[in-house]
């Protein structure tokens, strides 16, 4: 009982000091404790769901639109590169045509050459992007001899004319002018070299008045005439110095031969079985008639000599045995 009371003695004799000391580590250890809980609770995942903020299109949208994006950035660049590139090639002296000798023209050999170099040449001094082509191809097919043409750019600084010719089959005589004409009925003039030669029957009957379609009609006429009488190679064509267009109901043709030239009225059609006809009995009709001038071989059993001269005795019908020969 001494000792206890001398203990509790003791414990309250000391300081108060050494009292909160001893009582220290438990309540330190209590408020580190309280200081932990706080501390893991900062760090603990919140039972709230956060809402997480989505792109209003879907990624396969997203996706497309980059895709729009990089081609109509690469075609604004094509174009601003194309735009630079055309203001170059407008305003750099590399592509201004300095002379004739940049010009090229090939294909003329009959059409006056002065008349396409002077179309060719009009754009000399000139940017060569500058040039209206189809303009040029156009006045180049103005000129009578020419049929088509193409003009082209030759980079840096050259341009390409090139022609192609109409081809005449024939000689026309329009007033006291005799020039050179092609199937369609297009009057050319005559050939710019004096090298050419050729060998056609002089066509009349086309004035100089009458529209293409005109002269284009008749064209076809003779064309279908020389066809008919060279269709079986015997070349009849040859023999023919004149045909007269004028009435497309009655061709008439001048053949030459020993005997001197002679007009045949061949009508509208049958043009090689009449010409077959005149061909095997000239030679009769010449002994038979004095002066053989033409023959109207237009109708069926009748044959007329001289059909022009003044009417009576002088124009006569074949004998009967030629007529007969024809029904044959």
């Amino acid at each position: 009982m001494a000792v206890n009371n001398f203990n509790g003695e003791d414990d309250a004799r000391k300081p108060a000091a050494a009292r909160d000391s001893a009582e220290l580590p438990d309540r330190a250890s209590a408020h580190t404790i309280e200081f932990d809980d706080d501390l893991d609770a900062q760090f603990l995942r919140t039972e709230k769901r956060v809402p997480v903020r989505r792109s209003a299109l879907p990624k396969k949208a997203r996706a497309q639109v980059k895709i729009i994006f990089s081609v109509v950035l690469a075609v604004l660049m094509g174009c601003a590169a194309a735009v630079a590139a055309y203001r170059y090639g407008t305003t750099s002296w590399r592509f201004r045509i300095e002379s004739s000798d940049n010009i090229e023209v090939t294909g003329v050999q009959n059409a006056p050459r002065g008349l396409v170099m002077d179309v060719a040449s009009s754009d000399i001094r000139r940017n060569i992007f500058a040039v209206p082509l189809e303009e040029r191809r156009k006045q180049l097919e103005a000129i009578p001899w020419v049929e088509s043409a193409s003009v082209m750019r030759l980079l840096p600084n050259r341009i390409a004319v090139h022609i192609q010719e109409r081809t005449p089959v024939a000689f026309v005589q329009i007033g006291s002018k005799v020039s050179l004409i092609d199937s369609q009925g297009v009057v050319m003039g005559m050939s710019a070299t004096r090298q050419a030669r050729y060998s056609f029957p002089v066509v009349r009957g086309i004035t100089e008045t009458e529209p293409l379609s005109s002269r284009a009609a008749a064209m076809k006429i003779f064309n279908r005439l020389v066809r008919e009488l060279d269709s079986e190679g015997a070349n009849y064509s040859q023999e023919l110095s004149e045909v007269d267009l004028s009435d497309p109901e009655n061709v008439k043709v001048t053949a030459n031969g020993a005997g001197g030239a002679v007009m045949i009225f061949l009508g509208p059609s049958d043009f090689l079985a009449r010409f077959k006809l005149y061909v095997g009995h000239v030679g009769e009709w010449r002994q038979q008639f004095q002066n053989l001038q033409s023959v109207d071989l237009r109708y069926e059993g009748q044959i007329i000599v001289n059909p022009d001269a003044t009417r009576g005795t002088q124009a006569e019908t074949a004998a009967s045995p030629v007529a007969q020969s024809r029904k044959k």
